[in-house]
């Protein structure tokens, strides 16, 4: 059975657990990290240096960082519908994949750590209006994309879809006012309503 550490209320660990559920793996999640520790005992240090979750076991094989863990399981489990079997499909996936840790994450995070993780008389207004600064293109380019197909890398659901809405989820549960965006909103209302995405996007923030 594949084991999945790390607590849901991760981002990175939200990834994995949609990843396996869309798959339809029987899995068993270990809570990790944050007020659940674990993360800084020997043995888990032993297998994942980095101190950090998701970590994963599958048949002995181990695994940690996060959207390696998701394109791990769908190369393994669906290489022609999760992933891709084609490189020019398969590196649209990646790309997008990579875009979501290199530029996405860091221009949310601030804004999601000062609302939802920092004390309200201890937030800053001001890291807050830079990541909304630095998010709201962003949201701009997804939207853009999207009008032009129903999904990040083409026709079909793939890998790519899965971080970008963990990161869109993040954001839509902040409480601030967002601009209309209709094919953003489009696609991420279609990812609410898979299977695949229950116990993950519809998950309160903390």
């Amino acid at each position: 059975m594949l084991r999945i550490w790390g607590r849901v209320s991760s981002i990175n660990v939200r990834k994995v657990v949609w990843t396996a559920q869309e798959l339809g793996l029987e899995f068993q999640r270990t809570d990790a990290g944050g007020q659940f520790g674990l993360v800084r005992e020997p043995d888990y240090l032993r297998q994942n240096p980095n101190g950090l979750v998701p970590m994963i076991e599958d048949d002995g094989y181990v695994l940690w960082e996060s959207n390696v863990i998701v394109r791990y399981l769908a190369a393994r489990h669906a290489p022609a519908t999760l992933y891709a079997d084609d490189l020019p499909t398969r590196f649209v996936i990646e790309q997008w994949m990579d875009w979501q840790q290199t530029t996405m994450n860091p221009a949310g995070r601030d804004a999601f750590l000062q609302w939802i993780r920092t004390p309200a008389a201890q937030r800053d207004d001001a890291r807050i209006a830079q990541s909304v600064a630095a998010m709201e293109p962003l949201l701009d380019l997804l939207d853009a994309r999207l009008a032009r197909q129903a999904f990040l890398a083409g026709e079909r659901f793939t890998v790519a879809d899965i971080p970008v809405a963990c990161e869109v989820h993040r954001w839509y549960g902040l409480p601030q006012e967002r601009a209309a965006r209709p094919h953003l909103d489009r696609w991420y209302q279609a990812l609410l309503d898979r299977t695949g995405a229950r116990g993950v996007l519809d998950q309160a923030l903390s």
